[in-house]
C-alpha cells in the first residue's frame, strides 16, 4: 500500500522507533492515576511517581514540594528523551523532531513579547518558557517594539523567520496584533509541517495528514470563537485559518461569518467526524469544547501506534507526554489547593492501552 518503505525503514528508523514506543508504555495508566487522585499532598504525589520513570527525577527534591516543581521535573523528563533521540536521529527524522519544537517557540515568543508588554520582568518570563521552544538569542526579545524589530533583532536567525514573512508589519505590538501573530505564525508553521511531512509520502504522510488537519481544524474553531465580539474583520480572521484539514475551504467559509457559538455548531455538525464530538455539547456552550478536542486528539494520537514503520509515532508521543504533564499539573493544584473534588472533573488519561504497544 505504501510502497516498499518497509524494507528499509529499520535501518535508519527502527532503533528510534523501538526506542519511542518503549517510552510510550511508560505513560501513566487509568490505575496510576486513580492512586495520583487519592493524594492528600504534593508530597503523596511525589511518592506515587517515584514508582515511574519520573522518580529519578523528583527524588531529591526536598519539602514541602510546588506543583511548578513537580511540573518542572516532569518536563525535563520529557526534553532529555527528545534530546536522546534528536542525538540519535539522521535526515529525515531529525528534521521531522525540529518540527516538533516549532510550536513551543512559537508560543515562547508570544510569552516574551506579551509579558514584556505589560512590564513583567523578563528573566521571570524566561523561567515559563518551555525549554523545547528555547533559542540562543530568546531574552533580546524585550527590546522589540514591532514585528520589523521582532524579526530584524532577534528572529532572522532562527527556524521561525520564514513564517515572520506573512505578519511582519510596522504596526507597534499590543494585545491584539499579538495575538493575530501569533496565529499566524501557527498557520505558516503547520502548513509547512504538512507539506513536509507529504514529501516524506507512505505512512508517515498519511497518519501525520490526519493529526496535523484534526490541529487547524481545531484553531479554526478557537479562532473564530475567541474572535466573536472583537475588531476582527471576516476576512481577517479567514486569513488566519491553515489552508488544509477537512474544513478547508468550504467549512472555512462558514466559519469565518458566524457570529455565535451555535453558528459554529450549525457548521461544525457538516462533517462527520466533528458532529460526535459538538454533540457532546449543550447548546450556548464552548466550555467544554476545549476538552472534547484533547479527547478527540488523544484518541487518534493513539491510534498512530498501530502501524509501524512511520514517524508519526514520534509527533504522537511527544503529545501525549505533554498531555499526561498537563494531567500532573491540573492533579497537583486541585491537591494544591484542596479542591480534590474536581481532580476528576478535567483529567483526560493519555494511555488508552495501560501502556500497551
Amino acid at each position: 500500500m505504501y510502497g516498499f518503505e518497509a524494507l528499509t525503514f529499520n535501518i535508519h528508523g527502527g532503533y528510534l522507533e523501538a526506542i519511542v514506543r518503549g517510552h510510550r508504555a511508560t505513560l501513566l495508566t487509568a490505575s496510576d492515576y486513580n492512586n495520583l487522585c487519592q493524594c492528600e499532598t504534593l508530597d503523596d504525589i511525589k511518592m506515587h511517581l517515584s514508582a515511574t520513570e519520573y522518580g529519578p527525577y523528583l527524588q531529591n527534591e526536598p519539602s514541602p514540594l510546588h506543583t511548578t516543581t513537580i511540573v518542572e521535573k516532569c518536563t525535563l523528563k520529557l526534553v532529555d528523551e527528545y534530546k536522546h533521540m534528536l542525538c540519535q536521529a539522521t535526515e529525515p527524522l531529525s528534521t521531522f523532531l525540529e518540527y516538533i519544537t516549532y510550536g513551543h517557540m512559537i508560543d515562547n515568543v508570544v510569552l516574551i513579547v506579551t509579558g514584556t508588554l505589560h512590564e513583567r520582568d523578563v528573566q521571570e518570563l524566561l523561567e515559563k518558557c518551555h525549554p523545547l521552544g528555547m533559542f540562543d538569542s530568546i531574552a533580546s526579545l524585550a527590546v522589540a517594539q514591532n514585528m520589523s524589530e521582532l524579526y530584524r533583532l532577534v528572529l532572522v536567525d532562527t527556524p521561525l523567520a520564514p513564517y515572520f514573512s506573512q505578519c511582519i508589519t510596522s504596526e507597534d505590538l499590543d494585545d491584539m496584533n499579538i495575538e493575530i501573530m501569533r496565529n499566524t505564525l501557527y498557520k505558516a508553521y503547520l502548513e509547512d509541517f504538512y507539506r513536509f511531512c507529504q514529501k516524506l509520502g507512505g505512512a508517515t504522510a498519511e497518519i501525520m495528514s490526519d493529526l496535523l488537519s484534526f490541529e487547524a481544524d481545531r484553531r479554526a474553531v478557537n479562532i473564530t470563537i475567541n474572535s466573536i465580539g472583537t475588531e476582527l474583520t471576516r476576512d481577517d480572521r479567514r486569513k488566519l485559518y491553515s489552508n488544509f484539514g477537512l474544513l478547508y475551504p468550504y467549512g472555512h467559509e462558514e466559519l469565518a461569518v458566524c457570529e455565535d457559538i451555535d453558528q459554529v455548531r450549525g457548521a461544525m455538525e457538516k462533517y462527520p467526524p466533528y458532529q460526535s464530538l459538538f454533540s457532546k455539547l449543550s447548546y450556548g456552550e464552548s466550555q467544554l469544547l476545549d476538552k472534547a478536542f484533547y479527547e478527540e486528539e488523544v484518541k487518534r494520537l493513539c491510534l498512530a501506534f498501530e502501524q509501524q514503520f512511520h514517524y508519526a509515532v514520534f509527533f504522537a508521543y511527544m503529545r501525549l507526554r505533554e498531555q499526561e504533564i498537563r494531567n500532573l499539573m491540573w492533579i497537583s493544584e486541585c491537591v494544591a489547593q484542596n479542591q480534590k473534588s474536581r481532580v476528576s472533573k478535567d483529567l483526560l488519561a493519555s494511555s488508552s492501552k495501560n501502556g500497551a504497544n
